[in-house]
Formats: C-alpha cells, structure tokens, sequence
C-alpha cells in the first residue's frame, strides 16, 4: 500500500519503534506521511502525538518531520535533530536519555510502556517471510518482536547485495535464564542474516527508493589531526610497555569529524591487522578496511557519506566477511566490551580538572544529543578515551573547567583525557594527581593558570581532602558565559 494509507494506521498515543540508527535504515516515506496526517489533524482540532523510539539517530524525513508538525510527546532514546533539541530543551518534549545496550532490554521488562506499531525499513522479503536488514539493525528485533503491528518499508534503493552482511543473534533471554553470549571475537559470528516476524503481525508494506542521510565529513582540521596523533603516539607507547598487542585490541570509535581524524591517523600510522568493534562505521573505518589496516568490523549501522556510500556499495563484495552488523544490544553489550578489551574513543563537551566527563549537555541544562553508546564503552573498555579540542566558541568557552556542569562519566570510568594540546594518562593517578595532570596536558594556555588557581583555592579552603572544591565557585566559569558571553575572566 502506500505510505499514507500505512501512515494512517497509526494512532494517536501510541508508541512507535522506528529503524535507523545514526542515519542509516531509517523508514523514508512513512513518518513523512505520518507528520502529514499529524498535521491535517491538528488542523481539525484533535491532538496527535506519538512516542517515537528509535535505535539512535534518524534524519530530517523522520525525527525533524515529525517535530516540526508537534507530532512527538516523548523521544528515546538518542537524537540529533535540532528542532526536536529545540523541543526537549524548552519542556515541550519529553526525552528519556538512555545508554543504548539498555533500550532493547528495558522494553523486554517492561520499563518503557507498550510498543504499539514497528515501522521498520528492510533491504527485502524472502519467500518465507524472512527480512533482509538494511544499513542499520539497531533495535529493529527488539521493535519486530515487542510490537502488537509491524510496518515495511523495503528500500530498493538498499543494495540487494547487503544481504549476508548481518548477524542477528536470537539467543538472549530474560534473567533468571539468561545465559553467556558466545561471541569471542569480534569477526565472529553467533546468529543468522535475517530478522524474523510474524507474517500475521504485518499490516503494510510500502516500497520506497531513497538514500540514507549520508552526512558529508569535512577533512581533518590541525587540531583533530592533533588529537589523532596524541592516541597513536600513546597507542605505541602501550605496545612498547607490553601492554597492548602489536595489533591492538578491537577499536571502539564515536560518530564525528575528530573520530574519523582518530581513524585516519590510525591508518597511516604504525599499527596493521587491527579490528574494529564498534556502534557506527564510518569513512574512517571503511578507509582503513580498503587499505587493508583494519581486518574486519562489528558494528550495528553503516553511517557513511555519499561518496564512500556509493563505493562501498560499488565494492560491496569485497567487504564481505569483514563487516558484520549486529544489533545494537550486541554491539554494545557491556560484558562483551570488556571481555574483549575494547580500546574505546568518545568525543565530549567538556571535563573537569578530576577527570569527570559530560557528553550530552551545553552548560549544564540544555541536551545536546544524547549519551549515546559512550557510556557502555567507557565503563568496561580495556582504555577509556575522551577527546575533545581544548577550546570552543573561538577561545570563549575553556572544555577543561574546575567542575563539570553535567556529568554522564565519572572520574571512575574515564582512563584518558585528549584535546590537542595533549594526553593526560589518568590510570592510577588520585583526584589531585589527575587535576595537575590534566591542567598540565589538556588545558589550553589560555585558561591554565585560571584552573591552577582554583586548584590552589581550593586546596587551601577544604584544608586539603580528597576532592577539594571551591563550591560557591566551581560553576562560575559557565556563569560567566552566561551571562557575559565568555569563561574568560
């Protein structure tokens, strides 16, 4: 049928679980359709709004879709979109921020409510009923199985060839059966290529043509390029220490222009036969399993742009085997994290001089995408990085602060602090070890005898402790921002 006919399917109130994850395998048509109805009943006078949950990410055809006809009442559990930013941060939308490896597993105990309807775009239908997974799996199982009604969208725009890339393992149970995963390795695979749903669940099927949101990554700039040349130049410190592998430990890396930096110092540099575990594989990895660096990839979306798009998809044959994308509750399952020893490499907003990270919020309050998938890396990654340049808002904005304004990752869980003015390696190091270490490496000049300063203060006032603070002044950098436009004094 069509997409508005599938569209209007769709009730008022109920939850929708959407594919797509970072841009990729994301329903097209439908949500499109489904703002239009939005709209037309507004218009008539009778509210309408959906809860909308996804893997990560969408695209303007979804998520800006459905913001801008005031059709989302509740979003989880990562966006991007700015008018559904712009939504949640003036309390018009409500927005559940959750760790990824948790939204599949929450939605089985039945944290979240009831999934009402999965819409869900596939590279095709087999015979038997059987569902070819797109450039995304994210939490389209979880959708497929939790939903009273599922919705197609098959993509003919998807290369057919993607079929055989996927791994969809059906193993996983509720506690008290839940048994080991038996993934080992990250080139390993554990299920089969196809989702499965019950044809007797499915209501429509909507044939659509069009591309991904493959967003265009611009080169990498003198400081991604520093930052990139920090984690080798460390990377190799570790291998030289015996402490890691010539060959690594499977890299984890974000979404971003500086973790593609990361990705292709990494290709030109010392290292060969790595592999990759991760969420999202972007040009950078591509790059490096074209050159042949990086031997194979486990992730749960292909989030490419044009250009490498259409080589993968020109090349698709020489990448199979290599790449295997997986649900984003394997992707990013914790205890499968650590028990391989991830090397894991997140981008942040801002740290503090202890080593506290914040990821998800400008100045304490207002979300900026989400915690994403960082926080099930960091926690259990053999090393834990967190980069971001020293700096933002051309020198008005210091990333390293006395306390951060919001905190997705404790000092507990954070190994390395990068920016381009250097590596503070935090392993074994007390809060004010760590707080000169940082300063000393990370900070850029231009504020670093601001934080020591506030260091010595607060030493000097909390007699000393463990953690000492100056409270009535740990905040007053982005109180100064906010209300004079810079952290500079």
């Amino acid at each position: 049928m069509s997409a508005e006919q599938a569209a209007a399917m769709i009730q008022p109130g109920w939850n929708v679980g959407m594919s797509g994850f970072t841009g990729a395998g994301y329903p097209k048509a439908v949500p499109r359709a489904l703002a239009a109805h939005i709209e037309a009943a507004h218009a008539a006078g009778r509210p309408f709004r959906i809860g909308l949950w996804t893997g990560a990410s969408t695209a303007p055809e979804l998520d800006g879709a459905l913001a801008k006809v005031d059709g989302i009442d509740m979003r989880l559990p990562y966006q991007s979109d700015p008018t559904v930013r712009a939504q949640i941060n003036s309390g018009h939308m409500q927005y559940v921020d959750i760790h990824l490896s948790h939204v599949a597993q929450f939605v089985w105990f039945g944290f979240l409510g009831h999934l009402n309807v999965a819409v869900i775009e596939v590279a095709g239908v087999l015979p038997d009923g059987r569902l070819i997974p797109s450039t995304s799996v994210g939490n389209n199982k979880t959708w497929i199985e939790q939903a009273d009604y599922v919705i197609l969208e098959v993509n003919h725009r998807q290369s057919a060839a993607l079929e055989g890339f996927h791994d969809v393992y059906y193993g996983a149970a509720l506690p008290p059966h839940r048994k080991p995963i038996p993934l080992e390795t990250a080139d390993q695979r554990i299920g089969e290529p196809y989702l499965r749903c019950d044809p007797a669940k499915v209501i429509a099927v909507v044939d659509t043509d069009a591309p991904d949101r493959n967003s265009v990554f611009t080169p990498p700039d003198a400081q991604s390029a520093a930052i990139a040349q920090h984690i080798i130049d460390f990377l190799q410190h570790e291998v030289a220490q015996g402490r890691l592998p010539k060959s690594l430990l499977p890299l984890q890396s974000g979404v971003g222009n500086i973790a593609n930096a990361v990705l292709a110092g990494l290709d030109r540099g010392p290292f060969a036969g790595l592999t990759a575990y991760t969420e999202v594989l972007q040009d950078g990895m591509l790059d490096m399993l074209r050159s042949g660096t990086l031997q194979s990839a486990s992730c749960t979306a292909l989030s490419l742009s044009p250009d490498a798009a259409d080589y993968f998809n020109a090349h698709i044959d020489d990448f199979r085997g290599r790449i295997l994308i997986r649900p984003q509750e394997i992707s990013n399952h914790p205890e499968l994290i650590r028990r391989m020893g991830v090397l894991a490499m997140n981008a942040m907003i801002e740290a503090d001089i202890y080593g506290n990270v914040n990821s998800t919020h400008l100045m304490g309050s207002a979300i900026m995408n989400g915690i994403g998938g960082s926080g099930d890396f960091a926690r259990n990654a053999y090393i834990s990085m967190f980069m971001t340049p020293s700096i933002a808002k051309d020198g008005s904005i210091s990333c390293i602060v006395p306390m951060a304004s919001h905190v997705d990752h404790t000092e507990h869980d954070v190994q390395v602090i990068v920016t381009e003015q250097g590596l503070a390696d935090l392993r074994g190091l007390a809060p004010q070890q760590r707080a000169r270490r940082i300063i000393d490496t990370c900070a850029h000049p231009t504020y670093r005898d601001a934080l020591h300063d506030y260091l010595a203060r607060a030493r000097l006032q909390a007699n000393g402790q463990h953690t000492p603070h100056v409270l009535t002044d740990a905040l007053s950098w982005h109180e100064r921002y906010l209300r004079t436009g810079t952290m500079l004094p």
